[in-house]
């Protein structure tokens, strides 16, 4: 049903933007629009994880300097029967990921050093199987044609407010601009979001199947989406357009789970994984009951509650920022 969805939501996004040539040049306004729509396409298509890895200064790591997070991303790759998706970190305290490339063969995942650092071992891997469902889908492509798209129906917005059209060709004279200007864009912004919602619950119910646990996810989310609200994300604020792809919104203020959000409200989310440990036999809702602010604390990321605070570590080379020892518990990821 969500496939179904998100394929009737991107035909609307294309008709959307053929609508748009055609109320500021008519027909050969509709057809540039589609030429420019597959220019745009076609690029992002080779281009777009580049970019965002860019955008968010993302590091590429491995099993020498990141081997717990390199191995917990590498056996969840082989529970899902994906090949190793390029690994990123990015030097950034708010805890968040997401998972970006054409194709399986052509992936990426990315984490934040505040979700190794404020996040439990299980939690990690809860996450990271989230963003290889979503590399599993092909979510990452369908996100990155969606954002292409509502990003260059903007452009005709734009278009339409400084040269007002072909007035020759218009068959909706200034109504017509004024629709290219306003209400188009705000339509694309519309249908981008439901796109992403629809996704994320798809991704949250595969991710649990992934880790095999769907109150660690659930864990994880409570734990992101508090830290989020209290932790700035200075990359994802100057590039808005990329908020989509993390597993929780990393731009302040979008926190509802209505029109303008573009993610599903994370209560909502942490119930439908309760749920769905239930169905498995899992273990109480209590266990991810959300934590009261004063009693959240940013443990180490491979440490569990019962175990003691460890000694503090010597200071590493900025070279090398995120080596650990893998001394975690183990799990099925293992």
């Amino acid at each position: 049903m969500n496939t179904l969805r998100t394929a009737m939501l991107l035909a609307a996004m294309t008709a959307l933007f053929m609508g748009v040539g055609y109320m500021i040049g008519g027909s050969g306004g509709m057809v540039i629009a589609l030429l420019i729509a597959a220019g745009t396409n076609l690029f992002s298509y080779w281009n777009a994880d580049k970019m965002v890895l860019a955008m968010n200064r993302a590091v590429e790591v491995d099993e020498k300097n990141a081997p717990e997070y390199f191995a917990i991303v590498q056996g969840l790759a082989n529970r899902a029967g994906l090949p190793m998706p390029r690994t990123y970190l990015i030097d950034n305290p708010q805890p968040n990921a997401f998972a970006t490339g054409r194709n399986p063969q052509n992936a990426a995942v990315a984490a934040t050093t505040g979700l190794l650092q404020r996040l439990s071992h299980e939690e990690v891997a809860a996450v990271m199987a989230h963003e290889l469902a979503h590399v599993q889908h092909r979510d990452t492509l369908t996100m990155t044609i969606v954002a292409t798209l509502a990003g260059a129906i903007s452009m005709l917005g734009n278009f339409a407010f400084f040269f007002g059209g072909n007035r020759d060709n218009n068959p909706f004279g200034f109504v017509g601009v004024l629709v290219a200007m306003i209400v188009a864009p705000f339509a694309a912004m519309i249908v981008q979001m439901a796109v992403s919602r629809t996704r994320e619950y798809e991704a949250d119910r595969r991710g649990a199947e992934i880790c095999g646990h769907p109150l660690w996810l659930a864990s994880a989310l409570d734990k992101i989406a508090g830290d989020a609200e209290r932790i700035r994300n200075p990359d994802a604020e100057r590039n808005p357009a990329t908020a989509h792809l993390f597993i929780i919104n990393p731009l302040s203020g979008e926190r509802m789970d209505g029109l303008f959000s573009t993610h599903p409200s994370t209560d909502n989310r942490i119930a439908a994984l309760q749920a769905m440990a239930r169905n498995m036999g899992g273990a109480p809702e209590a266990a991810v009951a959300p934590q009261q602010e004063d009693e959240r604390q940013p443990s180490g990321p491979w440490d569990r509650a019962a175990q003691p605070e460890p000694p503090a570590e010597p200071a590493r080379p900025k070279s090398n920022p995120w080596g650990r020892n893998p001394t975690g518990p183990k799990g099925p990821w293992s």
